[in-house]
């Protein structure tokens, strides 16, 4: 069987059409041991992302599949939902994690590049949960006109870099900087205030500096930080994300760390990182 696309069929399968690409991944497996986690390059620039249950092509968004939005998926509390919303979806991927994660849960999704929302309907097309997930091409604000009632949770990897130059590429522009014609904080905070369940939570990914700068935004539509991941290449580095949980309801922040690399050895994933991300990557 093919390790990747899990195919066992020689003429269809994906890694014996790229030999090369095959060649180094079974090099890193057997080198690396059955006890060690190897750091695999990073197929994320791909057409395709193939996971454990389900596979994301990419080719049409202007994201691709990142590690810290793996992440988010894997860390966020989804254990009580039965309503999750996925704003921002592109490839689909949180909302596929989602459906993985918590086998009762219905989950939305919306995403307003047109592109975009057909590539993620198709990826919840083709996983094994496709009945449970809904992938709707609007805006949050013409989302929000729909009524679409309350979530249990609702999951956003938001438009960040709000300070830094701008890309020349449109859709990369939109899915990365947030502004006030696509997704500002003060939008998402206040969708997520009106729209969570009294016990409700939003889990956001930012990079610190936004992430203070959502803090104060969500704080001021009434929502409280209670729980926050900071996220590390190894221990020591600077801090690359945050993902924060927001509920309706003050109470002490609970924070922790999250180093994606193993101490003694750079190319390998650390072993919280790798029990994270095992239910989900080929490789672990």
């Amino acid at each position: 069987m093919c390790p990747n696309c899990r195919r066992f069929s020689h003429s269809s399968c994906c890694w014996l059409q790229q030999p090369l690409r095959c060649i180094t991944w079974l090099r890193n497996l057997f080198t690396a041991g059955s006890r060690k986690r190897r750091l695999l390059s990073r197929p994320m620039a791909n057409n395709y992302f193939q996971f454990k249950q389900f596979r994301i092509e990419q080719a049409a968004c202007a994201m691709k599949v990142s590690t810290d939005a793996c992440v988010l998926g894997a860390v966020a509390d989804l254990s009580h939902a039965k309503r999750i919303l996925d704003i921002g979806t592109g490839t689909g991927l949180l909302a596929l994690m989602a459906a993985q994660r918590n086998p009762a849960a219905q989950i939305e999704a919306v995403e307003i590049d047109p592109a975009a929302a057909a590539q993620a309907a198709a990826n919840a097309a083709a996983c094994p949960w496709s009945y449970r997930l809904h992938i709707r091409a609007l805006s949050l604000r013409a989302y929000a006109a729909t009524q679409p009632g309350s979530f249990d949770h609702i999951l956003c990897n938001p438009p960040f870099f709000r300070h830094s130059l701008r890309s020349p590429d449109d859709r990369r522009t939109t899915a990365r900087h947030a502004a006030e014609d696509t997704l500002s904080f003060g939008e998402l905070a206040g969708f997520a205030a009106a729209h969570l369940t009294p016990a409700g939570r939003l889990t956001v990914l930012l990079p610190p500096a936004e992430m203070q700068e959502f803090v104060r935004t969500a704080h001021q539509a009434g929502l409280y930080s209670i729980t926050q991941l900071v996220l590390r290449h190894r221990a020591g580095s600077k801090p690359l994300r945050c993902i924060t949980a927001f509920g309706l309801t003050p109470q002490p922040m609970q924070q922790t760390e999250l180093t994606m690399r193993a101490a003694a050895d750079d190319s390998l994933y650390s072993a919280e990182f790798s029990a994270l991300l095992q239910p989900f990557y080929l490789a672990l």
